[in-house]
């Protein structure tokens, strides 16, 4: 009988966590088992980290923000329902990035919003 070499499906799929897995630190990039753990833990990191970035980017804009508005007498809550109210639709990204890189036209929107 002809010999017949199996697991070529299994081998790629070792394989290709192997390869995710490198870089690891001892037997986590090296042993199958233990690889595969570390992999599957850091596909779960990266997802929950993916949503995190969002909220973290959210939160240093709003603090930038409220630094700049305080500096120019108004609080963030009170600068926030001001723009509400006379329909200026900026986001808090691009508030912030006027704040920080153009601090006279963040001015120019408190003074009128006052």
């Amino acid at each position: 009988m002809v010999r017949v070499k199996r697991g070529n499906v299994a081998q790629k799929r070792r394989k290709k966590i192997l390869a995710l897995a490198s870089g690891y630190r001892g037997a986590h990039s090296v042993l199958f088992r233990v690889a595969n753990q570390q992999v599957m833990k850091a596909l779960r990191y990266s997802y929950i980290g993916r949503k995190q970035k969002k909220r973290i980017f959210r939160k240093i804009w709003i603090n930038r923000i409220n630094a700049a508005s305080r500096l120019n007498g108004i609080s963030y809550s009170k600068l926030i329902h001001k723009f509400k109210t006379s329909n200026i639709d900026l986001n808090r990204k691009m508030l912030s990035q006027i704040a920080v890189l153009d601090a006279s036209t963040f001015k120019l929107l408190v003074k009128n919003e006052n």
